[in-house]
């Protein structure tokens, strides 16, 4: 079992920046690739960013490609997510997730989640 903790979401406006953060716990994280999820009001939970178990590879969705970054450090069992350039659009809660085996972009290839951080951003 692994415990996922996000932190760091909030109210912020248009084009600013938050830094997000999923401690864990109970599972070295260094086993897994993790991800990060989004879900808004009335939409279904869609994939934003994954991390390979080294950090070596990242991949985004579409429409977060070049204003999110994906990170983890291993050592302090710790992803991280920093969103810059956000937008209104980009209000929803957030997740992070631990995937079953590589990468991937489907909720169904996750396994462990955290309780979600809320993200807002107004216009």
């Amino acid at each position: 079992q692994v415990q996922l903790v996000e932190s760091g979401g909030g109210l912020v406006q248009a084009g600013g920046s938050l830094r997000l953060s999923c401690a864990a716990s109970g599972r070295p994280l260094s086993n897994y690739a993790m991800g990060w999820f989004r879900q808004a009001p009335g939409k279904e939970r869609e994939f934003v960013s994954g991390i390979s178990r080294s950090g070596g590879l990242r991949s985004y969705a579409d429409s977060v490609k070049g204003r999110f970054t994906i990170s983890r450090d291993n050592a302090k069992n710790m992803v991280y997510l920093q969103m810059n350039s956000l937008r209104p659009e980009d209000t929803a809660i957030y997740y992070c997730a631990v995937a079953a085996s590589t990468i991937a972009t489907m909720v169904k290839e996750y396994n462990y989640w955290g309780q979600g951080t809320q993200v807002t951003v107004s216009s």
